[in-house]
């Protein structure tokens, strides 16, 4: 099973490993800084021992890499990971707004469900179930997020259950959730964001969140 060095330091940008698997053109690792998409968050971008990695994808508790055809990677080999760290600094920024984001909402909004999301490293959106429209709420998630940015408050992470993988993070004074993305720091970190409200259809509202 690969170690994921991405929940113990998100800010790793290279490291050196092992190929532990071989099938194909898939790659498993002994250990990894580079994630795979997870909970809407986009995998991140980069190269396992000099070849692009095509596809990043979760198999149970392990991490599959799809590389360049034609590699010539064979177990037991020693390489270096590197990730496209500007890419995966904006995804873990934009992560955890969406996730602030979330979390306002649900405290203003009740009855709401969410059914989906998805984080680029440049915009994400959330969708909900809910009958009305949610675009009179901006101006105050606005304020509260830029509140809490500039609170600029520690953002913890751990497991809630180690054996399986499950992760959380928890900011105290505000919220805490079940995820298992990459997160920075602190909330000062994500900046200033601005908020878009969409209806992609009947009894659905969707709240997409930008850099500004």
């Amino acid at each position: 099973m690969t170690r994921k060095l991405f929940w113990e330091d998100a800010y790793l940008t290279k490291l050196r490993t092992t190929v532990t698997g071989v099938v194909g053109d898939e790659v498993r690792l002994d250990s990894t800084i580079f994630f795979a998409f997870s909970g809407g968050q986009e995998s991140d971008a980069g190269t396992i021992g000099g070849y692009v990695v095509e596809e990043a994808r979760k198999e149970a508790l392990d991490i599959v890499y799809r590389l360049d055809a034609g590699h010539t990677l064979e177990v037991g080999q020693t390489v270096d990971v590197v990730i496209d760290w500007p890419r995966r600094y904006r995804l873990m920024r934009m992560h955890f707004a969406a996730e602030m984001v979330l979390q306002l909402i649900y405290r203003h909004v009740s009855g709401i469900t969410r059914i989906g999301a998805h984080i680029s490293p440049d915009r994400a959106r959330i969708d909900f179930t809910h009958d009305t429209s949610l675009a009179g709420l901006l101006p105050l998630l606005l304020r509260e997020t830029e509140a809490l940015v500039q609170a600029d408050l520690p953002i913890h992470t751990g497991y809630t259950e180690e054996l399986l993988q499950r992760r959380y993070w928890r900011v105290d004074g505000f919220a805490s959730m079940a995820c298992g993305g990459t997160h920075p720091r602190t909330m000062g970190e994500i900046g200033t964001l601005s908020l878009r409200r969409r209806n992609p259809g009947k009894g659905k509202e969707r709240i997409e969140i930008m850099f500004a």
